[in-house]
């Protein structure tokens, strides 16, 4: 992807526009428009080098994969402005083979890749504290965050209220005790596209481990739309 350039996703089957889901949606983008078969995006700020911005998109027929998940990044001389989607179904078969592999081999990359060392991870249980001037029409609980050498998780329940809209996590902020901003690289909501009125899920963070920076986090979390946030405070890691 590139800032100021259109890049086009066109689908071979109907996608559940509702469920659409873009990181960084309110504030890293010119445009977004999606259609039955179409999405089209115009980053107004390109990811920078290793940074990774998630677009989740989910079918409307509700076969397997019910999903599909991209990775927008930058490349210093590249750009696709369109990208062909084809799902092919998945067998039982095929799914018991990759659930296989993964079981075989997903710690093993992790050590493969550095991000898990002799020094390994350390989880830590805290109480989300929601200020009592929290408008968001969303409350958290009880949350573990996830320490290593390299990178830091924040695993984190959260309940969208009765009478509420429904909601999908579009970008995420991560502090320090003094106020110091980590590289945030991930943020999703767990199984689900967006949780309706009275629905709870996990939302996930992963980010950069500081160099420094003490405990208590802050985690700030705003909605796809960016007009709902919510301030998590205590956040341990």
């Amino acid at each position: 992807m590139a800032a100021n350039t259109l890049t086009l996703f066109r689908f071979g089957s109907l996608i559940d526009k509702a469920s659409v889901e873009v990181e960084g949606r309110a504030t890293r983008f010119h445009f977004v428009d999606v259609g039955e078969r179409l999405v089209a995006l115009e980053l107004a700020v390109e990811p920078g080098p290793g940074e990774r911005l998630i677009v989740r998109v989910r079918y409307r027929d509700g076969a397997s994969p019910a999903y599909a998940t991209f990775a927008l990044v930058s490349h210093p001389t590249l750009v696709d402005t369109l990208v062909e989607v084809m799902r092919r179904p998945r067998t039982p078969e095929v799914l018991e083979a990759k659930l296989a592999q993964y079981e075989a081999n997903g710690p093993a990359m992790l050590v493969l890749s550095g991000q898990l060392d002799r020094e390994g991870v350390q989880a830590t249980e805290f109480q989300a504290v929601i200020s009592s001037t929290n408008k968001s029409g969303l409350t958290s609980g009880m949350g573990m965050g996830y320490r290593a050498p390299r990178w830091m998780v924040v695993a984190v329940p959260i309940n969208n209220l009765p009478g509420q809209k429904p909601w999908a996590p579009g970008s995420a902020r991560l502090f320090s005790a003094e106020g110091t901003p980590l590289r945030v690289r991930l943020v999703q909501l767990q199984e689900k596209s967006q949780l309706q009125p009275g629905e709870s899920g996990l939302v996930v963070v992963q980010a950069d481990a500081p160099m420094s920076g003490k405990a208590p986090f802050r985690l700030e979390l705003l909605d796809t739309e960016g007009g709902r946030l919510l301030s998590i405070h205590n956040v341990a890691l």
